[in-house]
């Protein structure tokens, strides 16, 4: 955690800043990695827009669901995607692309609301994150085998 509200993780991956932008802006992608390990998306409403909802219930590995309500609040295509999750726990989610040499370097900084939140959700989010980062990853390679 960079404080007591703010969880950040950092990963370079080997694709374009635009890739990884795409991969947000499409559901079908999106839906695709979205979510830790063994984790699966149904989406209701997409509206990949600033101030549009993004409405979608993930499906965990363990039968259990979790409704999720978000709103993208800055959208800036190949640099910057910013969501506020409008539920529990609350939190705006900032993925800042940068070009580096080996492809785009990511940065995915969760600040909560509140420190409680923050530190009762620490241990699991940083894992989650990874995982998610990792499907993404994956997602990408996806992409690009099949263009």
């Amino acid at each position: 955690m960079n404080s007591d509200r703010i969880l950040c993780t950092h990963r370079t991956l080997p694709y374009s800043t635009q890739a990884i932008y795409d991969a947000f802006a499409s559901a079908a992608v999106l839906a695709s990695w979205w979510g830790p390990d063994g984790f699966t998306n149904s989406f209701e409403i997409f509206d990949f827009k600033v101030g549009g909802n993004w409405v979608f219930t993930m499906h965990g590995p363990d039968g259990n669901t979790y409704p999720n309500k978000s709103i993208f609040t800055a959208l800036v295509p190949a640099e910057r995607i910013v969501i506020r999750h409008d539920c529990p726990p609350s939190f705006t989610l900032t993925v800042q692309l940068s070009s580096v040499e080996a492809g785009t370097h990511l940065t995915w900084e969760q600040e909560f609301d509140d420190v409680e939140t923050a530190q009762a959700v620490k241990a699991r989010v940083g894992t989650a994150n990874e995982q998610n980062l990792d499907r993404l990853t994956r997602a990408l390679g996806r992409t690009a085998s099949a263009a």
